[in-house]
């Protein structure tokens, strides 16, 4: 067999193959020869047929037996030969046709696509430059902290002796009728909503309408959806809306004391014990958040000073898994994919950007671990198997199980090595502490699950969405 490499690109070759006429008609007589022993062909007996009328007879399975038994292995062959890692499929082609018109009477020539892994040329990876920004923790921090638990202890309480006031939760049962549209369209029917009187993304009509009403009000009012409300079912329609008041209470706060605080956990002694604490895991945190923004600069470092191609293939795959991860993440938060108006084919382009960005950096990763020689022991497996365990509530046993689908232990040793690969790099790098700043908009990459998310926040809680649809779970919300 004769064999021939080109090089399309980085990590796209073209092999040329030709198999040998001797090669070819040995298999061909071999396979004819038990068509013949088998087949039973009218006016011959079983056995005895001759190979030319088995050859005419049963011209297209002997061939594709032929091509089935030495394209296969000729590829792999040809592969192995010349030392390619190549992914996925094959891509055959057969260069003439009429050669199977005679087989084993010429060479059988194909030519063939892979695509491979790109050769990773390392270039100076250690002492990558990166500036470290630590968000500093001030004291509105903790008092903000500390309203955010206080409003989670806070109670709602009945109010008798007053109408609704801002900040009061009423408690509503809605009948909505569409305005103007054609008979039949389906009433919007809500019951039991909380509606803050006041609060953020209840629009105005609401709070408007139910200002000092009381427990048994019933009020109608009608509400005008601007063109571009955020529910497509409302926009630009008018609903009047009958509203009873089944509720009207008013959040209280509890007093900010020492008997709070150790309310909340035995390590909180008293109020100013709970400050110390808040206080340290906001800097915790901010030195985390700089370490990883640490880490993301050097990875970035890395990447643009190796620019290589990256195999399509894997761009893609990448993508999808990107992209399923995004879908399921809003399916999780209660958020219908379909039912947001997102530009998914700039999500996706996003998507495959960073994918190519990630797949690169693994690579260079993979190649940096095997210049250093990093390895990975049995009992860093064993402990990232039950740190993964203790994070997603599993036993260790039902993680081992799930990874022996992906590869196993194999696939935890190369995301330790890549790791600690990263810790060098950071570990050697020339880092520069920098005065913090806030980060722009520009400065920041758009994630398109939370920014559905963020859009998804102000139409309405999950129970509204079940129980009134779409539509009738946004009319509270703008």
């Amino acid at each position: 067999m004769k064999t021939e490499v080109k090089d399309v690109s980085e990590t796209r070759k073209e092999i040329k193959i030709e198999i040998e006429p001797s090669t070819v008609r040995d298999v061909y007589d071999r396979i004819s020869a038990r068509y013949a022993k088998l087949a039973t062909v009218p006016g011959f007996r079983r056995g005895h047929t001759p190979i030319s009328v088995v050859r005419t007879r049963f011209k297209d399975d002997i061939r594709g037996e032929v091509l089935k038994e030495l394209v296969p292995q000729a590829v792999m062959d040809a592969i192995k030969e010349h030392n390619l890692e190549a992914i996925g499929e094959p891509d055959v082609h057969l260069d003439d046709e009429q050669s199977l018109e005679k087989l084993g009477e010429q060479p059988l020539r194909l030519h063939v696509h892979v695509e491979v892994l790109p050769e990773v040329k390392l270039g100076e990876y250690r002492g990558l430059e990166a500036s470290r920004m630590t968000r500093p923790v001030a004291k509105e921090d903790v008092e903000r902290v500390i309203e955010g638990l206080r409003e989670a202890s806070a109670s709602l309480q009945p109010v008798e002796d007053r109408g609704a006031q801002n900040g009061d939760t009423v408690t509503v049962n809605f009948h909505g009728r569409f305005l103007n549209e054609p008979e039949g369209t389906e009433d919007i029917d809500v019951e039991d909503v909380d509606v803050e009187i006041g609060g953020a993304g209840v629009q105005q009509e609401f709070t408007d309408n139910l200002l000092g009403v009381k427990v048994d009000d019933e009020k109608t009012f009608t509400v005008n959806y601007p063109e571009d409300f955020s529910s497509k079912g409302l926009a630009g329609k008018s609903v009047e809306y009958t509203a009873k008041v089944t509720a009207v209470r008013v959040k209280e706060l509890p007093e900010l004391d020492d008997e709070w605080a150790r309310s909340l956990g035995d390590d909180y002694e008293s109020l100013s014990t709970l400050r110390e604490k808040i206080h340290e895991d906001l800097q915790n945190r901010a030195k985390f958040e700089s370490d990883q923004r640490v880490r993301g600069a050097v990875m970035q470092k890395l990447v643009d000073a190796h620019q290589f191609e990256v195999p399509p293939s894997l761009v893609e795959h990448q993508a999808n898994h990107h992209l399923e991860s995004v879908v399921r993440d809003m399916m999780g938060r209660g958020i219908d994919p379909r039912g947001q108006e997102l530009n998914w084919d700039g999500v996706r382009d996003q998507l495959k950007s960073q994918a190519e960005f990630d797949l690169r950096g693994s690579l260079l990763l993979e190649s940096i671990a095997d210049a250093e020689k990093i390895e990975v022991s049995d009992e860093e497996i064993e402990s990232e198997i039950n740190s993964i365990a203790e994070a997603s509530r599993q036993t260790p046993e039902q993680v081992r199980a799930a990874l022996t689908k992906q590869g196993g232990a194999t696939s935890i040793a190369d995301r330790l090595r890549n790791r600690k690969a990263l810790d060098l790099l950071v570990e050697t790098a020339r880092v520069r502490d920098e005065e913090w700043r806030e980060e722009t908009h520009e400065d920041e990459e758009t994630n398109p699950a939370e920014a559905a998310s963020a859009e998804e926040e102000t139409t309405g809680s999950d129970e509204q969405r079940e129980e009134g649809g779409e539509a009738k779970a946004q009319s509270l919300k703008s």
